[in-house]
């Protein structure tokens, strides 16, 4: 199986084309090939494939085997795949994903793809859409109640659910326990991508974030897109916009009004290639 592997800001994927390579049990071949030291080492996989209502189309898989309807920063590598394998000749492409079709305006440096500006769709604010088991239009600045503490947490989709928190500090020492238990309390059937946000100015915001089904990763492209959303929601900046520093890089991301899609912009970016037998 041949497979290239790309990043965007860090959030690391092995990316396979699977209208020239079969794969049988992709959730397998995820948890396998996502091992570092015994595998190529990832957050996931992911599937570049053919589609009737799209230009092509993604699906994501985590390390854990899980799969995911959506992943911003695995678009933007998509993007870049299929512009740099001359896969397409366009500088606008349309994904299908298990969240619906998302849009690219790819960014060409020297006949290469460089990153991309992703329409990423409206953000889903009611609680039985993102799912999150609550009463009421939307869930902002919500009271967890715990034996680990007492959270208040803002709950989006965009297109898989996210739950973000305002600290203080997003290096605190309990993260990875706070985040494990948030990504599976009973409040999110679906769990939960974890995201704590660290307001350092009006149009800037630090993110760390704990990823359903991988852990701790270097990004996360939705949770970006939520966390400002949820800043926006709490009055935690001025405007619509701002950059979401992360550990990976840092991104871009706009929402002019709620009933708007939100734009994330970010790099794509191919580290090697090689091929495996994953049989």
């Amino acid at each position: 199986m041949k497979f290239t592997k790309m990043h965007g800001c860090g959030n690391d994927y092995i990316y396979v084309n699977t209208m020239t390579n079969k794969i049988n049990n992709p959730s397998e071949v995820s948890k396998d090939l996502s091992r570092f030291h015994f595998g190529i080492g990832s957050d996931g996989l992911i599937l570049v494939g053919s589609s009737d209502i799209a230009d092509f189309s993604m699906r994501i898989f985590n390390s854990d085997g899980s799969e995911a309807e959506m992943c911003g920063n695995g678009i933007r590598c998509v993007g870049k795949y299929v512009y740099d394998k001359k896969l397409t000749k366009e500088k606008n492409v349309s994904i299908e994903t298990l969240a619906g079709i998302k849009t690219l305006r790819l960014n060409i440096e020297k006949g290469c793809c460089t990153g991309a500006v992703v329409n990423m769709g409206k953000p889903i604010l009611h609680p039985q859409l993102i799912p999150m088991l609550v009463n009421g239009e939307s869930v902002v600045n919500y009271l967890i109640q715990s034996k680990l503490g007492d959270f208040r947490v803002t709950a989006v989709s965009m297109g898989n659910p996210h739950c973000v928190m305002f600290v203080d500090d997003v290096d605190f020492d309990d993260f990875e326990k706070i985040g494990a238990y948030l990504e599976s309390h009973p409040l999110f059937p679906n769990k939960t991508n974890v995201e704590f946000v660290q307001v350092i100015d009006s149009e800037t915001l630090k993110m760390r974030v704990w990823e359903r089904g991988a852990s701790e990763t270097l990004a996360c492209g939705t949770g970006a897109c939520a966390t400002l959303v949820a800043a926006i929601l709490n009055g935690k900046i001025s405007g619509r916009e701002a950059t979401v520093k992360l550990k990976g890089g840092d991104l871009k991301i706009n929402w002019t009004d709620e009933g708007a899609p939100v734009y994330m912009s970010g790099p794509a970016t191919t580290v090697f290639e090689g091929e495996v037998d994953c049989e």
